[in-house]
């Protein structure tokens, strides 16, 4: 058994795979992005060990611990063993204690060389939050709902730029309308995970691309330090006229079910007013869906302008488009960038 420091346990031997010994719920919750999860104790059985170390002590919490895992260490040290990479493993729990301790102590009983996280995944999160304040070659991209900033990123990655897809990885498109079309969201636990992850496997020498984003996406939160970052880095912004704008929502959201469409207008009414929401669903309700569009990017628009305002420190390098396609939009963007040195 080898303790490893988080960044090590993350980089070294990549092929390894992780097993995460926490209870279902705690793995539910947030766990390192391709962990498995072969628990110690259900659910049930950690609270059960919680009330009695309460009411009893250590003691008695451990026996108990012990009850629970005896008629099960043999299931636990086959499917170890089905999962381990040339008889190894790399193993956690919380803080990196007794759990990921005892269970690598079983695994090695069987031939597998463990892995340990040192200080678990409380000190993982302390990594990701670190890592993530550091980002001395991020670039923001950002523009006025419709400008296809999400396809724009595709072509950027088409052509070798490193591009993290912030709202991909949230199942949402960060908007009232956002959710349409979308898998169920992660938590955020395990959607700051997961852009942590990514960003890992960019090289930090060169430019990593994101999509300004609001510190929620849906219902997931960025972690703090790359919200930080996002509002602290360079920006490119891309201004694309409004008729191209309504084309790509009316595209984007027009085959969806109108019902859809309705329920998430409602849910700007209180900061858009009754009478403009009513306006819009009552374009809806006649198929036009042009003009609502139309009136939903006034709504949109200033809630744009406010933000980029308020949160950004450094002035945006702007590049000015009146074509709708997002490749034609990438191969501009880059080509301004490359001139300013960004």
């Amino acid at each position: 058994m080898e303790y490893l420091s988080p960044d090590t346990f993350i980089a070294k031997w990549p092929d390894i795979p992780v097993v995460d010994v926490r209870s279902p719920i705690e793995y539910a919750k947030g766990h390192i992005t391709g962990a498995l999860n072969i628990p110690l104790f259900s659910d049930e059985e950690r609270a059960t060990i919680g009330t009695i170390y309460k009411q009893k002590g250590r003691i008695p919490a451990i026996e108990k611990g012990i009850e629970f895992v005896g008629p099960k260490m043999l299931n636990m040290a086959e499917e170890a063993g089905s999962l381990a990479q040339n008889h190894h493993l790399k193993v956690y729990c919380w803080r990196g204690g007794m759990r990921s301790e005892k269970m690598s102590w079983l695994f090695e009983l069987v031939g597998i060389s463990c892995y340990v996280l040192l200080g678990g995944f409380k000190a993982y999160r302390n990594l990701l939050l670190r890592d993530l304040a550091e980002l001395p070659n991020l670039v923001v991209l950002q523009g006025p709902t419709g400008a296809g900033k999400t396809d724009i990123l595709s072509a950027l990655a088409d052509k070798g730029e490193q591009v993290i897809d912030l709202e991909k990885l949230a199942n949402h498109r960060g908007s009232a309308f956002g959710h349409i079309g979308m898998d169920e969201q992660p938590s955020s636990l395990q959607f700051q995970n997961d852009v942590y992850m990514k960003i890992r496997k960019c090289d930090p020498d060169k430019r990593i691309w994101v999509e300004s984003e609001s510190l929620s996406i849906g219902k997931v939160y960025l972690p703090e330090t790359l919200w930080e970052s996002i509002n602290s880095a360079r920006v490119v912004e891309i201004s694309i006229p409004k008729e191209i704008r309504i084309k790509r929502l009316v595209r984007d959201y027009g085959g969806f079910d109108r019902d859809l469409l309705i329920s998430s207008t409602q849910k700007i009414s209180t900061k858009f007013g009754h009478n403009n929401v009513k306006q819009v669903l009552d374009y809806i309700d006649i198929g036009d869906l042009a003009k609502a569009a139309g009136l939903l990017l006034d709504y949109y628009d200033k809630t744009y302008s406010y933000s980029q305002r308020k949160y950004k420190t450094k002035l945006p390098l702007k590049v000015e488009s009146r074509s709708g396609d997002p490749k034609v939009n990438a191969e501009k963007i880059i080509r301004k960038v490359d001139k300013n040195l960004i």
